[in-house]
């Protein structure tokens, strides 16, 4: 299991549920060091006390709030644990709502919530099964560095899982970034839910930071003396091109189709032609050995009806 980062409690009601949070997301990063071009040596940062100009050591270093220019307050580590917060050492539940109500760009880092020793492990259990039937998620508060935050309690794969979020006054409004209103055609929505339809997938799994494996390339190359990779070429229109909307729209349900293997031939439609109706035929003439016989049964039924 990572290295937990917290240890506390989640309080459900009067329910305390010892939990650990670990990080539930890994960094993946290509990460460069600051670097002297003239002999590659490593270039550090240095704390430095901007009134004696002296280097400081992280043991002299702490937290202070300018209230005034020139007038800072200390505040300390055990200060800021001291708080009277009922959520400096618990992820306190304060609501359920419905998944579908959390808008997502309120949603930030995402952490597991571990359950904190067997004694945990009923009580863990307990909410688990709560938030599963329900279809519900929870809404909780937290300390988390030096701050209170809002969070998000959801299930996944069998664990909890603690989304820190934002607090509603720090959204900003897209108001003033929308477009102006402008008249798109019923044909074009048409076919931008088709594209749309053309690349629905399942699910995620598929996707890989390509930007990272051309990145690990170059490095790769350069430290065997190898060319470069040849750079990806730009097929975007450019900037101020005015481009035919319905053109690319179809363009790109074409591609769509054939990324996914749709290149069947279009069936073309054949005329039929009217089936001409069959005449029907004349009754056969009697013939003279047909009259004879039909004479003879005549003659044999009146001489029945005579006896």
């Amino acid at each position: 299991m990572p290295r937990p980062l917290w240890a506390g409690a989640i309080s459900f009601g009067l329910v305390t549920i010892p939990v650990k949070i670990v990080s539930a997301t890994e960094d993946h990063d290509v990460h460069f060091h600051r670097v002297h071009l003239t002999d590659m040596g490593r270039v550090r940062t240095r704390k430095v006390c901007e009134l004696d100009g002296e280097v400081v050591s992280q043991d002299e270093i702490g937290k202070g709030y300018e209230i005034a220019k020139g007038e800072t307050v200390p505040v300390t580590d055990e200060e800021l644990d001291q708080m009277p917060l009922p959520t400096a050492k618990a992820i306190e539940i304060a609501a359920f709502v419905d998944a579908d109500s959390i808008d997502p760009v309120r949603i930030s880092d995402s952490y597991y919530l571990a359950a904190d020793g067997q004694v945990a492990a009923k009580p863990y259990t307990l909410l688990r099964k709560a938030l599963e039937r329900s279809s519900k998620v929870a809404v909780a508060k937290f300390a988390w560095h030096g701050r209170e935050r809002l969070g998000l309690l959801r299930i996944r794969e069998g664990a909890i899982v603690l989304h820190s979020m934002k607090w509603p006054d720090e959204v900003r409004s897209p108001d003033e970034l929308a477009p102006r209103e402008v008249e798109v055609g019923e044909d074009e929505i048409k076919q931008a839910l088709q594209l749309a339809e053309q690349m629905t997938i399942a699910d995620l799994s598929g996707f890989h930071d390509e930007y990272r494996e051309a990145l690990e390339g170059i490095i790769a190359s350069k430290a065997e003396g190898k060319p470069l990779p040849s750079p990806a070429e730009d097929g975007k229109p450019e900037k101020g091109e005015v481009v035919d909307l319905m053109a690319a729209l179809n363009a790109s349900v074409k591609a769509a189709e054939e990324s996914r293997g749709e290149r069947g031939e279009n069936a073309t439609v054949h005329e039929m032609r009217p089936s001409k109706k069959t005449a029907r035929k004349a009754p056969a003439k009697k013939t003279a050995a047909s009259k004879k016989s039909t004479a003879s049964k005549k003659t044999a039924a009146k001489k029945r009806s005579a006896s």
